[in-house]
């Protein structure tokens, strides 16, 4: 499993992409429902953030993450856990959303982040030389 750990890393980062595509949906539509001001333009802009999150952590998963890039990893790791990181402390624990559906980016993003641990963890185990043996 630690051969292609990374590649399902980069599954579970491309559908935390495609949750949070719809997430961006669902708040511009909330956007459209208010009254023009302030605060519906700050929603929208909420609703663009989370839309540009969403294709950076589907890009990366797909160009960098499936191959097991460093660089990938950490563009995804940090980007990911800080969209959901602030999605768990301003909506889900507070209860402006229900545990369920809104546990699945976090989900996703923990299932992420720990199969493209493993994936980095074991390519960098197999590229470590072994000493030599003295005779």
């Amino acid at each position: 499993m630690k051969t292609f750990a990374h590649k399902i890393g980069a599954v579970m980062y491309f559908i935390w992409g495609l949750l949070h595509l719809k997430a961006a949906f669902s708040v511009y539509q909330l956007g459209t429902s208010l009254e023009a001001g302030m605060i519906q333009a700050r929603i929208f802009q909420d609703a663009w953030n989370l839309l540009f999150f969403a294709l950076v952590g589907i890009t990366v998963a797909v160009i960098f993450n499936w191959h097991n890039s460093r660089l990938g990893y950490w563009i995804n790791l940090i980007t990911v856990s800080v969209t959901d990181i602030g999605f768990i402390a301003f909506v889900l624990l507070p209860g402006y959303l229900p545990v369920f559906p809104g546990i699945l980016g976090p989900v996703f993003w923990v299932l992420g982040a720990v199969f493209s641990t493993i994936g980095l963890f074991a390519s960098a185990k197999n590229t470590q030389t072994k000493p030599a043996i003295d005779s």
